[in-house]
């Protein structure tokens, strides 16, 4: 039996076949963790608040009643443990439910039900050289009267003879160097598994310091620990989105990651230009390029090329910038490391290998700045022109730098070019913040402080500059097409400003507090976030019209730190007028929390089935008799379809449906609740009251044609030539107005009158 909690308070009683729930108790009260155990069959355990008292909480037993009917409220519930910690690693039952152990801050309880005895005992009472002994996690060995706890220190406690007060005794494992953060017994027992921040999987056997295997370099800290019932696999799950799963022998099986979350995203949301992909941080010291299309990572660049080390408190190296050039050819990544007295700055050029398939290092350049750089970027023009190919970069040590590739003299070196500084530019010993090039690369603006600068990107000289005090500039940005004479920045006091670059005058200006400004490259339009009342809003715009074109309010309630438009492969079909912008790029967001979300112009039923994530497809299924008699039938549908003879009238419920598709294409094993689907699929059979029915149509197209039965030729012409029409329109995937009924009638009507009267004139 399947149970599942949630924070309303219901517990659920899951059908696996129907995948529908067969009864709900209403425990009243939030559930934070569910236990559910064989020798308890009538009642289950949960984590719930206590009553009265702010983070605290109590392990309850819930008897589920088995009276008829499908909402039942559960009545009855008894404490088990008091003062227990929310976390599912934080309280383990032993011996197939004969007792349960709690750890929190430096307590252990242990329950025993048969006895109903409650023991508990204190870490800071045993005298240890250690700091810090507080509980991190608790295991139970399946078979004995042991637990195994995890410690803040790296040791691992095991406790046995725990149903004496004072008569326990515990033992000591310890290799870990900082928290244990999760514990497993193997099924016999015979192994303990621990993990934490050195991400080693630790392989105890026997219980003995000196007999432990270790599995090394599993990327990221280990959070959580499962083994599988029979034994064979074991699986860690990873603070970086990652989980691992590993054979019994301790090897590697298999790696499931999707987008790698990093301790903080320096570098921004990046698109790169050949692949697609988004390029952000990944592992410490990496940049990943995920794929948004398969929802998994493509490949990971090791930048830094050192060793990371876990421990607290370190300076270490890490990835902070990221720049693309047009096509993709040229990578630049700034690294840094923050030190006491001077931080420590690497820029490094990056050239793309199609032998290799990967990105190979070409230039390194130590210090570009003798400060922290705020920002960089890339002339945007054609790179089949080296002399075109322009790095520039910002920095808080009050200048921009421009970097240009020259030709390698070393005779020893393997690349024939290498990168160089070329011109260094300031505005009144300001501090530069952001820089961004025009569409065509003619033009560059840079911001210092409460300033706009923009210079001539051939000679770098200072052509104009903006102002828009108070504040200083936040984000800048060139408008682009038929908006390219614009410039868009936005303020850290709440101001968005649109200058024209052609009077050197501001065009308008709007009180928002944007915190996020990405046009898009493939558009007129400009997207901008703002964070209000701790919820973020999106507003999209055009620079040479102030009211927005679309407005999202509280989009979410995280605050929004990166965006980036994301070209699409081919131009999205858009049934309404405020999402045209969308058409060719889609925006996707990252919070602060480090969730990944977009913005979809698809319906529940469209989103159902997308074709990325479809587990099997037509081409795919097996050959069947089934299957055969349903490949003739579309066959001969195929054929009508294609007889020029006919004039088909096509009913809604004829047309392929996303929800039926839904319910024809996945297995049943992995299919949503019939309560779900159900609603979809029968909105799929609807007919909207707007357009009649097939039958509808046919008679009136028969009662047409018998009123014009002496032009019924022209007609067929007609009907023939606004098929030829449609189907060209249709190509084109644009969205073309129909006619209705009343409509064409009068146009005929028009097109039957005589206007030979007015030759006379």
């Amino acid at each position: 039996q399947l149970y599942s909690s949630s924070l309303d308070g219901s517990i659920k009683l899951w059908d696996f076949m129907d995948g529908i729930p067969i009864k709900t108790f209403t425990v009243g009260s939030k559930l934070l963790a569910l236990y559910a155990l064989a020798s308890f069959e009538d009642s289950l355990f949960v984590v719930i608040p206590k009553s009265g008292e702010r983070d605290t909480f109590q392990l309850v037993s819930v008897k589920l009643t088995k009276a008829a009917g499908q909402d039942l409220e559960a009545k009855e519930l008894s404490v088990v443990l008091d003062g227990v910690d929310a976390s599912p690693k934080r309280i383990a039952f032993g011996r197939e439910g004969e007792y349960v152990a709690s750890v929190k801050d430096v307590n252990l309880q242990v329950y025993f039900f048969k006895q109903k005895q409650l023991n508990r005992f204190s870490v800071s009472a045993v005298k240890t050289k250690s700091g810090n002994n507080r509980f991190t996690c608790v295991a139970c060995h399946p078979t004995e009267d042991c637990i195994a706890t995890g410690h803040a220190d790296g040791k691992i406690r095991l406790w046995r003879n725990f149903c004496h007060k004072k008569e326990y005794t515990f033992s000591t494992l310890h290799w870990h160097h900082d928290t244990v953060m999760d514990l497993a017994f193997s099924v016999e027992g015979t192994c303990l598994l621990s993990g934490g921040v050195e991400s080693v999987l630790v392989l105890w056997r026997n219980e003995s310091d000196c007999q432990k295997d270790f599995l090394p370099r599993l990327g990221s800290a280990i959070e959580y620990i499962s083994m599988a019932s029979d034994g064979t696999l074991c699986c860690t799950l990873h603070t970086d989105n990652r989980i691992t799963i590993i054979n019994s022998n301790l090897t590697f099986a298999k790696s499931i990651q999707g987008l790698i979350k990093s301790a903080n995203v320096k570098t921004g949301l990046v698109v790169d230009p050949r692949t697609k992909a988004l390029v952000l941080n990944g592992e410490p010291g990496h940049l990943q390029f995920y794929s948004l299309q398969s929802d998994q990572q493509l490949f990971s660049l090791d930048i830094v090329q050192r060793q990371y080390i876990h421990q607290a408190g370190l300076n270490q190296t890490d990835l902070v910038k990221v720049a693309f050039s047009a096509q993709g050819q040229w990578l630049a990544t700034v690294e840094e490391r923050e030190e006491v007295t001077d931080p420590e700055l690497q820029l490094k050029f990056w050239f793309y290998d199609e032998e290799t398939q990967s990105f190979k290092l070409n230039t390194r350049i130590n210090m570009p700045h003798e400060d922290h750089i705020t920002d960089m970027c890339f002339r945007d023009m054609d790179e089949l022109e080296e002399d075109s190919l322009i790095l520039v970069t910002t920095g808080r040590d009050r200048v921009f730098k421009v970097w240009v590739m020259v030709e390698d003299t070393d005779p020893e070196a393997q690349q024939s070019v290498s990168w160089s500084c070329d011109f260094v530019g300031s505005y009144h010993n300001y501090q530069a913040t952001n820089c961004c090039f025009s569409e065509d690369g003619s033009l560059l603006a840079v911001s210092f402080e409460e300033t706009v600068t923009v210079w001539d990107s051939v000679t770098w000289d200072l052509k104009c500059t903006f102002c828009h005090p108070p504040g200083k500039i936040r984000n800048i940005c060139f408008g682009r097409l038929t908006c390219s004479k614009y410039l868009i920045g936005a303020t850290d006091h709440g101001f968005l400003c649109c200058w024209n670059l052609l009077s050197c005058a501001l065009e308008w200006s709007a009180h928002l507090n944007v915190i996020v400004l990405q046009p898009d490259p493939l558009s007129e339009h400009i997207a901008a976030v703002s964070w209000l009342s701790k919820e973020s809003s999106l507003f999209v715009f055009k620079p040479n019209e102030p009211r927005p074109i679309y407005i999202q309010r509280n989009l979410c309630r995280e605050k929004i730190q990166l965006a980036a438009f994301v070209p699409r492969d081919e131009p999205e079909t858009v049934g309404s007028e405020k999402y045209l912008w969308l058409r060719r790029s889609q925006l996707f967001f990252l919070t602060d929390t480090q969730e990944l979300m977009t913005l979809s112009m698809k319906s529940l039923q469209e989103r159902l089935t997308p074709s990325s994530k479809q587990l099997a497809v037509e081409e795919s299924l097996p050959v069947t008799p089934f299957s055969l008699l349903l490949g003739k039938h579309r066959r001969q549908r195929s054929q009508e379809n294609t007889d020029p003879g006919k004039i088909l009238v096509r009913n809604k419920r004829e047309q392929d449906s996303p929800a039926v598709k839904e319910l024809l294409h996945t297995p049943a094993h992995v299919l949503p609740s019939a309560s779900f689907l159900c609603p979809v699929f029968i909105d799929s059979l609807l007919i909207s009251k707007e357009n009649k029915s097939a039958e509808e149509v046919a008679d009136e197209v028969e009662m047409e044609s018998e009123k014009t039965e002496d032009d019924s030729d022209e007609e067929g012409d007609v009907i023939e030539m606004e098929q030829e029409d449609a189907s060209r329109v249709e190509s084109l995937g644009e969205v073309t107005c129909k006619l209705s009924k009343s409509q064409e009638k009068e146009l005929r009507k028009i097109r039957k009158m005589d206007y030979s009267w007015i030759s006379v004139f």
